[in-house]
């Protein structure tokens, strides 16, 4: 099976695991001020945001304009930054199943993917697209998959799909899918909080189906003062797999003080360096 390493080949020479902020949750979604926040609180690089999606046909995006995707890509080369992905969280609360407009948006996504150099799209299937709660929507979204997976393939990118399943459905949801440019963007917080074996779950769907991670827990703590979450044994897991590539912030933030974010992405980007780049 592809890997999703061989995307990363040249990026990670020398350095097994990167660790990024996502934009829209540092407040700073699709705004050129994210690179510099991005490199205050000390991360690799930046996952941004296609926008919004609300009722239109595809994502408010800035980036569909030539001179603001140039304007990104200067300051990330000015401040040696990397976009790691590029994310499509609109569909975290729209219906992937049921927007007649689906292939629009993520061609979109994937034509601003080739032209900044992107190579991995992050798609949550969202809690409309939750198979554990809406089970008959699965024909519907195997399908549109088929189709985005075959969109991926042939611009050379990866889309990493977010499920409500557990590993073991989600193997079998990528065996139905059947697309090397389907891939599963991991979420440590989704078995976390369904009480599920992490480590098991990481095992399960093995280093070849996982082409990112979103490495933090639901909003509480702290990474470092995550009790659930040990983030040694992670590493181990994940070095035993052979797994190597992006390790993106999302949440677990300090619940005392959710806006601070030099604070919370700080704390938690030098954690995770201490961890993974020892």
């Amino acid at each position: 099976m592809w890997s999703c390493a061989s995307t990363n080949k040249l990026a990670f020479t020398g350095q097994r695991y990167k660790i990024a902020v996502v934009d829209l949750m540092i407040l700073k979604r699709q705004k050129l001020g994210a690179f510099q926040l991005a490199k205050e609180i000390g991360a690799d690089g930046l996952e941004v945001d296609m926008g919004g999606l609300g009722n239109r046909d595809t994502f408010d995006s800035k980036l569909a304009d030539p001179v603001t995707r140039q304007q990104f890509l200067d300051k990330a080369k000015e401040l040696n930054l990397e976009l790691c992905s590029l994310a499509m969280t609109g569909f975290y609360a729209q219906s992937f199943a049921e927007r007649p407009t689906y292939q629009q948006m993520v061609r979109d996504c994937i034509e601003t993917m080739k032209h900044m150099g992107i190579k991995v799209g992050f798609l949550p299937l969202g809690t409309k697209g939750d198979l554990k709660q809406y089970p008959h929507l699965r024909p519907a979204i195997v399908e549109r998959l088929k189709v985005v997976g075959k969109m991926a393939e042939k611009a050379g990118v990866v889309i990493g799909i977010e499920t409500a399943l557990d590993a073991q459905g989600e193997k079998e949801l990528l065996k139905d899918v059947n697309s090397k440019g389907i891939m599963i963007y991991f979420n440590f917080s989704n078995p976390l909080k369904e009480g599920r074996d992490l480590h098991k779950e990481l095992k399960i769907l093995g280093k070849d189906r996982i082409c990112m991670i979103h490495c933090t827990d639901e909003d509480g703590v702290w990474l470092e003062n995550n009790t659930r979450l040990d983030m040694p044994k992670v590493k181990k897991t994940l070095d035993e797999m052979g797994w190597s590539g992006w390790l993106v912030i999302e949440r677990s933030r300090d619940a005392a003080n959710p806006r601070d974010v030099r604070g919370n992405f700080g704390a938690n980007t030098r954690y995770m360096k201490s961890i993974f780049q020892s």
